[in-house]
């Protein structure tokens, strides 16, 4: 799968030169950044963090063929053209990325499959940890805590406090993945699923409900969603 790029340009990536960005024509960095807001909702890929449940779970589907001897670059092949032309009926829609984009993807997937150890250096970097933003902070009974733009399935922080009384909680959804919130609280207040790009307030996933002081739970119903980490904790006090 990557068929530009040598065991040795692979392992330069893998140490994180800080000017290793592009080899060869294949950008890991950015395959990587692309793999995370197109593909990580539907896919589980432990080196970037994705848990998806939807698609086949990548590590496991190429870990007896890399043990059997296949070559990484049959792996970059392979995806490249699952991307460019998907089965028909399935649920991942055609040509999701460029024919460029898909280069860079396939690469990133075939240097990551099944492969242990975290990334480091430029692709350490190249998206956000998950929800590690800073906590959110009721204002005038409003509570923003938005989807992760990055397209992991997070919200940008992991924990939010509030005041007891009627609060409105809001999300806005940028990523390339549906969201919503909810809590769960009983049966859960719930605002919409949000589809990509709807930041306005009329396009905003939001509830409002009268919280009295404890600590809850605040998610995702999108199925697996909540499953991969896509929760936090909000505090009444």
């Amino acid at each position: 799968m990557l068929g530009v790029l040598g065991a040795g340009s692979i392992a330069l990536v893998a140490l994180g030169g800080c000017s290793i960005k592009r080899y060869e024509g294949v950008n890991l960095v950015a395959g990587k950044q692309l793999f995370v807001s197109k593909c990580s909702s539907c896919h589980t890929l432990a080196r970037a963090s994705a848990k998806g449940t939807v698609g086949p779970n990548l590590d496991d589907a190429f870990r007896n063929s890399l043990a059997s001897g296949l070559e990484r670059t049959t792996i970059r092949g392979a995806v490249r053209q699952q991307i460019l032309y998907p089965e028909t009926g399935g649920v991942m829609p055609a040509k999701l990325v460029s024919p460029t984009d898909a280069n860079d993807v396939a690469a990133y997937v075939a240097y990551a499959a099944d492969r242990t150890g975290q990334d480091s250096g430029l692709l350490a970097s190249a998206v956000p940890s998950a929800g590690a933003g800073k906590p959110a902070v009721e204002a005038n009974g409003v509570l923003q805590i938005n989807a992760d733009p990055s397209g992991q399935l997070s919200y940008v922080t992991k924990t939010a406090t509030a005041k007891p009384g009627p609060v409105t909680v809001k999300m806005a959804n940028m990523s390339g993945t549906m969201h919503n919130i909810a809590l769960q609280q009983g049966t859960g207040p719930s605002g919409p699923v949000l589809g990509a790009g709807k930041i306005v307030t009329t396009g905003t996933s939001s509830f409002t409900a009268n919280l009295k002081a404890g600590t809850y739970t605040y998610f995702c119903q999108v199925p697996g969603h909540r499953a991969a980490g896509m929760s936090g904790t909000l505090t009444v006090k």
